[in-house]
């Protein structure tokens, strides 16, 4: 949603949304940086806009921002379509003047199935621009042009859509007084003159730690506390935002970033914020079918090939055991033959329990006569593992669920290289390929870039020490784009490392639920110490 230069009202993943421009010399767009820029900010070049946010307790606040526009992150961009950043500032709520230059920052990306992503178009903040694909009317002049997709995507289809939850997230922060950045960032469909895929893996975590760059070389002109970086992300934004929380300013990188001319600054942030991440992609497929390999698929009405299913779920039980961890709250090691009862005891049941909890006696009557396979004794809610999954029905994504075999999947796309769109990344998928264009084995590139994409590399090998400290990680209990154990590896990593993590499962929400934005945002000001000014 744009927020217009005229009055406009609309309604913004639950939270109500009017903007006006206000009149005056300010400017509307900053310039962009091009090659040799010094990459500094320009305090000056904003509009300051009018929004009135609806919280999630009712309650409305008018919001008076400076907004800036596009602003190239890079001094030597591939593309300043998707490479440039938005930043929001509040300076006036409900009338009383506030100071945001020591107020928490939050670097909400809008990345959804690792495509790409533009703030180009936004008018205002949480408008998202173009996010997904490629932008309307084609790249600037002078650079690369977007594609559509390689090929229309097969039974798993990943679209991995950001839906409302960030743009909640960012209006809701906006009106705590918190400075908000968004940034674009390329994605695997883009494809320049020559036929060559220029945002594969790593162009999304390249870009995004360039701009967390950019931000933090521009501290006392961008406001807000740079030391103070909150990224947020939904699926493969999810999964970025993780990446970046794990891997702040890791060397592997480096070569990357200084091919683009990022700024001279550390990436590391503060806090994670990670919604559904789509992440440890090499391992995601036998995590998929430990969990729902005996659920039918949905765009199917039967159970996936039983063999490529139990062979899957067979290698998770050997990476499960190999990654040594312990179970939050004192649960012991997890493996696979004990992860059921983790979940149900760590998350499921607390998840039913609460939402349970908060419905009125007529209403958990009824939700409890319709769905027998639970128990309730009047505080807390039981069940079986089978019984959950027989709740959940039908997944989304037949096997192999990531590396399909025969390269259909975005995540096939994002493992792209030069003009080939689509490859493996995982040994199984390649040797059990039907295109009969993978040679049966992984490219010998495939390792490094899986290292740089997965923050499981980063929290267990490298041990990184510039990793963030503070974790809010959120999954659905009915999302079957993914695997339920691999947020709670994330989780389960961080906290055996000491970090504070957060983390619990919506009751009966899908892909991208973000059903407690309110707690998200109080829990900025608890880890980062912030109280308005």
């Amino acid at each position: 949603m744009g927020i217009g230069a005229g009055a406009g009202v609309a309604a913004v993943g639950g939270v109500a949304v009017t903007a006006r421009a206000s009149s005056g010399p300010d400017s509307s767009t900053q310039g962009t940086t091009g090659s040799g820029s010094s990459l500094a900010f320009d305090p000056d070049a904003h509009t300051t806009l009018t929004t009135s946010v609806t919280g999630t307790d009712g309650t409305t606040h008018s919001v008076t921002y400076r907004f800036w526009k596009a602003i190239t992150y890079v001094a030597r961009p591939v593309d300043e379509t998707y490479q440039s950043l938005n930043v929001s500032v509040p300076v006036e709520i409900d009338g009383r003047a506030v100071d945001a230059s020591d107020a928490p920052i939050l670097f909400a990306n809008s990345v959804g199935g690792y495509m790409p992503s533009s703030v180009a178009g936004a008018t205002g903040i949480g408008g998202g621009g173009m996010g997904g694909g490629a932008p309307g009317g084609g790249a600037p002049s002078g650079t690369p042009s977007a594609s559509a997709a390689p090929s229309a995507p097969g039974a798993n289809g990943n679209t991995n859509a950001t839906g409302g939850a960030l743009a909640t997230n960012q209006l809701l922060a906006l009106a705590a007084g918190y400075v908000v950045v968004e940034p674009g960032a390329r994605g695997r469909t883009l494809k320049d003159s020559a036929g060559e895929y220029y945002g594969v893996a790593p162009a999304a975590i390249v870009d995004l730690k360039a701009a967390v760059r950019y931000v933090r070389a521009n501290r006392g002109r961008i406001p807000g506390n740079t030391d103070r970086i909150v990224s947020a992300g939904t699926s493969a934004g999810g999964a970025l935002s993780s990446l970046l929380g794990a891997s702040g300013d890791s060397a592997l990188y480096e070569p990357y970033l200084k091919e683009l001319g990022a700024a001279d600054a550390s990436d590391a942030v503060f806090a994670a914020g990670a919604w559904c991440p789509i992440t440890d992609l090499e391992h995601a497929d036998g995590a998929y079918e430990w969990n729902w390999g005996g659920n039918a698929v949905q765009s199917t009405g039967k159970t996936a090939d039983r063999t490529v299913s139990q062979q899957l779920k067979a290698q998770f039980a050997e990476y499960q055991a190999g990654l040594r961890l312990r179970g939050l709250n004192g649960f012991g090691p997890l493996t696979a033959r004990n992860y059921d009862a983790y979940l149900l005891r760590q998350y499921l049941e607390p998840s039913a329990t609460a939402y349970l909890a908060g419905l009125t006696d007529s209403a958990r009557a009824a939700y409890l006569a319709a769905n027998s396979f639970l128990t309730w004794d009047g505080r807390k809610a039981t069940f079986t593992w089978d019984g959950f999954l027989a709740h959940v029905g039908a997944r989304k994504k037949t096997a192999p669920a990531f590396d399909a075999f025969d390269l259909s999947t975005g995540e096939n796309n994002l493992f792209g290289a030069g003009t080939t769109a689509a490859r493996h990344f995982t040994a199984y998928g390649a040797r059990n390929d039907t295109t009969g264009l993978s040679g049966r084995r992984v490219a010998s590139d495939i390792p490094a870039l899986l290292d740089l994409m997965n923050p499981m590399y980063h929290l267990l090998t490298e041990r990184n020490p510039r990793r963030c400290k503070h974790w809010w990680i959120r999954l659905g209990t009915k999302d079957t784009d993914t695997s339920l154990t691999v947020s709670a590896n994330l989780a389960a990593a961080a906290a055996g490392l000491g970090d504070d993590v957060n983390h619990l499962y919506y009751w009966d929400q899908g892909h991208g639920a973000n059903t407690d934005p309110g707690d998200f945002i109080a829990w900025i000001a608890e880890v980062t110490g912030y109280r308005k000014r």
